[in-house]
């Protein structure tokens, strides 16, 4: 086992001191650029384009970015719901079919398949714009706390 070369693989993307960046800095930083296309009632659209920084060591779209972008947008369709609080998340599955490479335009779509008392259950489809071709799925499960009576 090659201990120090895993060492180096996660210790060399750690080099900034991260107390320093702005408060939710990592959410601007994937955020920026997106664009909300529709918001209609169970459902939210947006879209964004893929640029430099969000791109991974083989230069397509990063694995990360795209947990990101569900939990974000999925998170916005419990609004849409009739949702109060956006909870916190219980479980995030994705599945990924293709690759999305600098400059292509992307397309996300989130579902409110459920938002009840405690929990709510969303579905996201990433689709290239140009094509229509889905690129990951996901599903969010998320905590929706009890207001408090204080």
């Amino acid at each position: 086992m090659e201990v120090d070369k895993v060492k180096r693989y996660l210790e060399s993307s750690a080099t900034i001191d991260g107390d320093k960046l702005p408060l939710r800095f990592f959410e601007r930083l994937i955020m920026h650029g997106l664009r909300v296309e529709l918001i209609e009632t169970n459902r939210v659209v947006c879209s964004f384009k893929v640029t430099p920084r969000l791109l991974n060591e083989g230069n397509y779209l990063h694995s990360g970015a795209v947990a990101t972008f569900l939990d974000m947008v999925s998170s916005a369709a419990i609004y849409t719901a009739g949702g109060t609080f956006v909870g916190t998340s219980v479980e995030i599955n994705i599945s990924f079919m293709d690759a999305a490479y600098a400059d292509e335009d992307i397309e996300i779509e989130a579902k409110a398949l459920h938002v009840g008392k405690v929990v709510a259950v969303l579905s996201v489809e990433f689709r290239k714009k140009s094509t229509g071709k889905i690129i990951a799925q996901g599903r969010h499960t998320k905590y929706l706390p009890l207001p408090s009576k204080m």
